[in-house]
């Protein structure tokens, strides 16, 4: 739902529900094996709505036109989907290479993780990239706070999506997420990155990896030894990567990512602006 009532000039709450669509479950009842889409949906005008209601998709899994028709009418409604936790959701490549009317995906996910390092995903966001779909990256908390704060098990805390947008009010915070001027952190924070010709670079808070992840297998890579933090790389794109995205890892192992971006188009808007 939405809490307009939480609304300040320092925080601005979102109105985002998470619908699911789940296997047909064994006679048993047992969830352990059923393979389930999770999707959250944000609601990109919620001050039009008299009411919310939190509308599930046709549960019939393998239906993939059903729930394409339903992501495409939710998506004309004004809300913008995205896919959560693949990993744990037991879902493969064949569950999620199809879906359309999805704007983002959950990279990574701190309950799953602390489940059964169930929650980070970045092989899942590749393959929806290589089968043509233009997605953004997300990380979240997914917090249920079974255990307290300061515990292992407390799963707050642990993900989330840093948003660069122009102004702390509703609609620039939904403008940035279409745009996906966004990205996705269990921890390292990226300070900047950005185009010179055709050299991008990164700048970022200190870490022990920094890799240029591609299309295909020609990515670049910049590391240094254990306990030795670097801050900043540059990357030399020759137009065939097809897709760049960066991912940088801590000393810690902890990850944060970039969204994709498609080369051809980098290059070409880079042109356009020396122009």
């Amino acid at each position: 739902g939405w809490h307009p009532e939480l609304m300040d000039e320092t925080f601005i709450p979102l109105a985002a529900y998470e619908g699911d669509l789940n296997e047909p479950f064994p006679p048993s009842g047992d969830f352990q094996r059923v393979r389930t889409y999770h999707l959250n949906f944000y609601d990109t005008r919620p001050d039009t709505r008299a009411g919310f209601e939190a509308e599930q998709p046709p549960q019939r899994y393998g239906d993939m036109a059903a729930l394409n028709e339903f992501l495409a009418r939710m998506e004309a409604d004004g809300f913008l989907c995205c896919y959560n936790h693949p990993y744990w959701s037991l879902q493969t490549w064949q569950d999620y290479k199809d879906l359309d009317h999805v704007f983002a995906m959950e990279i990574y996910n701190h309950g799953c993780e602390l489940d059964g390092l169930y929650g980070y995903a970045p092989q899942s966001y590749d393959e929806l990239l290589r089968t043509g779909h233009r997605v953004h990256c997300f990380a979240t908390d997914d917090n249920h706070d079974r255990a307290p704060l300061g515990s292992p098990r407390n799963d707050s805390f642990g993900g989330f999506t840093m948003i660069q947008a122009e102004s702390l009010t509703y609609p620039a915070i939904i403008d940035a997420l279409k745009k996906g001027n966004t990205y996705a952190s269990m921890g390292p924070e990226i300070h900047g990155l950005y185009l010179e010709g055709n050299r991008l670079t990164i700048e970022c808070s200190p870490v022990e990896k920094i890799y240029l992840i591609t299309e295909g297998r020609d990515g670049q890579w910049v590391a240094v030894h254990p306990g030795e933090t670097l801050t900043t790389a540059s990357f030399d794109l020759t137009g065939n990567e097809g897709y760049v995205r960066i991912q940088i890892r801590d000393g810690r192992g902890l990850y944060a990512n970039t969204n994709a971006y498609f080369v051809n188009e980098l290059l070409a808007g880079n042109e356009a602006g020396q122009e």
